[in-house]
């Protein structure tokens, strides 16, 4: 199944040089990075990596529909916390990514953070974008994730 926007109401333009020991531009505002493969791969580990980037847009984009499930089955989101990890490993011929989510919400019991993140990867477009391809792992824990 592919999912499709209706209409886009925003696109997000960026241009890589040089891959992973490269540098990536996008604007609007200007954001320029330099991107380095992490040391544990064989580089020198002086950049930020594609999965740092993919772990913070995800993180970010499934903070937002948080907020949107909390509405749709009223269990509060407030002052949640939402860590990403990226697992990056061989596959094949090349690599593939695993993504593990891990959602905080104080004062909230575990079991009603496991139902609002169950929904939140329901209707997060990271998620939707993932599904049936990459391996995610969306589990509620008591304690905010740390880095």
């Amino acid at each position: 199944m592919t999912n499709t926007p209706e209409s886009i109401v925003y696109s997000a333009r960026a241009i890589v040089r040089g891959g992973r020991q490269g540098e990536g531009f996008s604007h609007n505002p200007d954001i320029t990075l330099k991107l380095a493969t992490p040391k544990v791969m064989g580089g020198d580990g002086e950049g930020t990596n594609p999965e740092q980037i993919f772990a913070i847009g995800y993180g970010a984009c499934f903070q937002g529909a948080l907020a949107l499930a909390s509405k749709d089955i009223g269990i509060s989101s407030k002052d949640s916390v939402v860590g990403v990890n990226v697992g990056l490993g061989p596959e094949g011929e090349s690599f593939a990514i695993t993504v593990d989510i891990e959602v905080f919400v104080p004062d909230v019991a575990v079991e009603d953070v496991q139902k609002l993140a169950d929904r939140t990867h329901e209707l997060c477009p990271y998620s939707k974008a993932t599904r049936g391809n990459v391996q995610v792992n969306v589990t509620a824990v008591e304690s905010a994730p740390r880095g």
